[in-house]
């Protein structure tokens, strides 16, 4: 039978794109996850991948133009959806712009709840991307394990907010209300029980010889391309540079907690589960940290006009933060009015799943490449925003 693979010349697979001996194939558009939520136009030698193109489009979308027919209140549903295992993020920078605008502080307490929530939607957020991982390379047991821990977390948002997914917790001037009484004591149950977890994964998967096998390698990110294509979060952190929001330009409370930026340098999807997987040992302490050091008592939001009719004065405004998957920011143009004039959305998906993986998957396997397009973390949301 005539081989169909590629020659290798100096270690490197060599492709002539000319001749007949490929295949095209379609990865997705199917359902659940970033690896179905978009599609991928695939040329094949053998099971090996020589080409990729991205295509977008099969997901709820348009969110930013949404907005500019809504008053600003009437946004908080929205940017929810533009990230559906961390919507915390969304909410409290578009409330962060609109305070920016208006030239708004809020209260001490409110930036202590506000953290407390983002980094609780962080754990969340991560433990929903490890089981993605673990099962990406077929090992569904860890997948079990962290979507039933990811949903005790999410039990401690429904006693504090009233909601499982979408919270619209974070609001213009602040808060929506204090923590239950108590609150503290389940939430400690609770990450103690993810704390515990994460030591388990430690043996089951990062320690898995099959797991070692196929991430090892795998889509690898030098320091070098980590301007050239935007790269952000853990997907640069696992290369050695240490970029965090939360440390390079504080906001909120981070500027009084104590913890460090984690780092890898192989650049591989397993370094990058590494940082992932350090990073939710870090969220676990910020929380302890924020619940012991939180004032008690004082103000949970700024006094505001009516929101239903509130107007921002005209300017314009870019805010970022750290999310599970680095930076992300948004810029506000307000025009006057009870409208927003446009909010544009930098999400980090859009560079790390289109650009990015379309020359990362260039070499991988086909079966590998659910794994490696999970690696990069990535939410279609926010490439159809």
């Amino acid at each position: 039978m005539e081989n169909l693979y590629p020659p290798i010349v100096d270690g490197k697979s060599v492709y002539d794109l000319n001749s007949q001996k490929y295949l095209k194939m379609w990865h997705g558009p199917q359902h659940p996850g970033v690896t179905g939520n978009m599609s991928l136009e695939l040329d094949i030698c053998g099971d090996q991948v020589i080409k990729c193109n991205t295509h977008v489009g099969y997901l709820h979308r348009g969110f930013e133009k949404l907005m500019e027919r809504r008053r600003y209140i009437n946004c908080f549903p929205i940017v929810c959806r533009i990230c559906v295992p961390e919507p915390d993020t969304n909410e409290y920078l578009f409330a962060a712009a609109m305070e920016d605008l208006m030239g708004i502080e809020i209260p001490e307490r409110a930036k202590w709840l506000r953290t407390l929530n983002l980094e609780l939607s962080r754990l969340a957020s991560f433990l929903m991307w490890i089981g993605g991982q673990s099962g990406a390379f077929g090992m569904g047991t860890v997948a079990q394990w962290t979507m039933a821990h990811r949903d005790f977390v999410l039990d401690l948002f429904e006693e504090w907010t009233g909601a499982r997914i979408y919270h619209m917790y974070t609001i213009p001037g602040g808060v929506r209300g204090d923590l239950p009484e108590g609150w503290d004591k389940r939430a400690e149950k609770t990450i103690a029980a993810v704390h515990k977890l994460l030591d388990e994964i430690n043996y089951v998967m990062l320690n898995n010889a099959i797991f070692k096998q196929r991430a090892v390698g795998l889509g690898v990110i030098t320091p070098e391309m980590v301007d050239a294509y935007g790269v952000v979060g853990p997907n640069a952190r696992c290369c050695g540079l240490q970029r965090d929001i939360r440390k390079d330009q504080p906001y909120l409370i981070y500027d009084q907690l104590d913890f460090i930026i984690e780092t890898e340098t192989a650049g591989d999807a397993y370094s990058r589960t590494v940082v992932r997987w350090k990073e939710m040992y870090q969220s676990i302490a910020l929380i302890r940290q924020i619940l012991a050091k939180m004032p008690r008592s004082g103000a949970l939001h700024a006094t505001l006009p009516n929101v239903l009719h509130l107007k921002i004065p005209k300017g314009q405004t870019y805010l970022r933060a750290e999310s599970t998957r680095g930076e992300y920011g948004y810029f506000m143009v307000s025009d006057g009015s009870a409208f927003p004039r446009k909010v544009t959305v930098r999400g980090p998906s859009y560079t790390h799943a289109m650009a990015l993986l379309e020359d990362l998957a260039v070499g991988v396997n086909i079966a590998d490449l659910p794994g490696l397009m999970v690696s990069l973390h990535t939410y279609p949301p926010e490439i159809e925003r």
